[in-house]
């Protein structure tokens, strides 16, 4: 019950996650190297949804989006650090919650 829960909860995040992968996948090659920021601007974003959610980490996202322009400085711009560990992310970049991730890899 407790696994359900938390993949429903979760579902959200993953589906933003799975976008953002499938856009850095397809379309981010098409660019170039053009983000004036380290990490790039689409990696910023996937990281701030993985570690904050959907609703912050959209809205991180957004805001490096908009800080990311032709006269920015740029340089190293980590995203912010999250201040528990209640999940996990796969090799694959999807969240899990910490138990179903341990569970699932034969540590709990």
């Amino acid at each position: 019950m407790k696994a359900a829960f938390s993949f429903v909860l979760l579902a959200p995040r993953n589906v933003c996650v799975a976008i953002l992968k499938t856009y850095r996948a397809v379309i981010s090659p098409l660019y170039g190297d053009v983000c004036r920021y380290y990490p790039t601007c689409s990696h910023y974003a996937l990281q701030a949804i993985q570690q904050h959610g959907v609703v912050r980490g959209v809205w991180l996202g957004t805001r490096r989006v908009a800080r990311c322009h032709p006269w920015a400085e740029g340089g190293i711009d980590d995203v912010p650090e999250r201040t528990h560990d209640r999940y996990s992310i796969t090799r694959f970049g999807f969240v899990v919650a910490n138990s179903q991730f341990a569970s699932s890899h034969g540590k709990g």
